[in-house]
């Protein structure tokens, strides 16, 4: 399985790190691929302000966007996997609409970036124990349960937002629109995301198996010796983390985890333990690239990455489903 699935990996990595290496020399003021080689070496042959710029500006939002993306991803592959549907996407739980409730909230308030990240969590807190607690209810769990009660609990969440909005001063406003649309000009906490996308790909490549198995039914799964309700609630539990994680640091963007696990299906298998590192990998080299689009289309003036995710996204969403 390795040995077949060996190429396709490196391509995967070699991509990504393509992406970072070329998203890292592009933007509003240019740097040399040679200069940026420089800049990440520490060397002291390249200009102060180019090595600042990569070293401090560009990197931390380069890796930011490589983590979100594959937070994403791989929040897609868990959400289709519990809801064995290859078009669910991990925004579906309304965990995402708890999150930024708690992140604007802090942004009407003007609280500060640590009180806001408090703030969203909690918000992704109380979804995930609504959703769990109605869809387990009293009976076994289900599957359109959950996937009506996120529904539900994302449109609540996205009237309260609304509600913001529309009181919000103007000075504010600006900020919660971009955030909402997705924003990754205040993601330079990379070190945790990155961590933490390690440490759940690794996890999840050990359960590929199970997975595997429980993406056939759950006749089948528990047939075969399966706990299927622990695993759900494992699965479950790391999606609504990975997706809250994603919102806190970068707003909500979408598309990447819809698309980007369906893509590697199609392309591969749908075997998680290839699904899983691919997914990863292609969803952070997606939205790498499309944050790069954000920060330079119209640069100096950045755009939102969420509406490039968009615009890339709807279209290729467009053909999966025709094919």
């Amino acid at each position: 399985m390795f040995k077949h699935y060996a190429p396709a990996t490196l391509f995967l990595v070699a991509l990504s790190l393509a992406c970072i290496f070329f998203s890292l020399s592009t933007g509003s003021v240019s740097v040399s691929f040679i200069d940026t080689f420089k800049a990440l070496m520490h060397s002291n042959s390249i200009d102060e302000t180019s090595s600042e710029i990569i070293q401090n500006i560009r990197l931390p939002r380069v890796l930011s966007a490589f983590a979100i993306g594959g937070l994403l991803a791989l929040s897609g592959v868990l959400m289709q996997v519990l809801l064995r549907n290859p078009l669910a996407d991990p925004y579906i739980m309304g965990i995402s609409g708890g999150a930024a409730l708690g992140a604007l909230i802090g942004l009407y308030f003007n609280l500060g970036a640590t009180l806001g990240y408090l703030l969203a969590s909690a918000g992704a807190l109380i979804s995930i124990a609504l959703v769990f607690i109605i869809a387990r209810g009293e009976s076994q769990w289900s599957s359109n349960k959950l996937l009506l009660t996120g529904i539900v609990l994302a449109a609540g969440w996205g009237a309260l937002i609304t509600l913001i909005l529309s009181i919000s001063p103007a000075k504010p406003l600006k900020n919660m629109l971009y955030w909402l649309m997705g924003d990754l000009s205040f993601a330079h906490s990379f070190l945790p995301a990155l961590l933490l996308l390690l440490c759940a790909t690794v996890f999840c490549f050990f359960i590929a198996r199970p997975m595997n198995i429980l993406a056939q039914g759950d006749t089948d799964a528990t047939l075969l010796g399966l706990d299927v309700p622990l695993l759900r609630k494992i699965i479950f539990i790391l999606a609504a983390l990975l997706t809250t994680s994603a919102v806190i640091l970068g707003g909500t963007i979408g598309f990447v985890g819809l698309i980007i696990p369906h893509i590697m299906r199609l392309w591969k298998t749908g075997d998680h333990r290839w699904l899983v590192p691919a997914s990863v990998l292609a969803g952070g080299s997606l939205l790498t690239i499309a944050d790069t689009a954000a920060r330079t289309l119209i640069a100096p003036q950045q755009l939102p990455v969420g509406a490039i995710m968009a615009l890339i996204g709807v279209p290729l969403f467009l053909y999966l489903i025709r094919r």
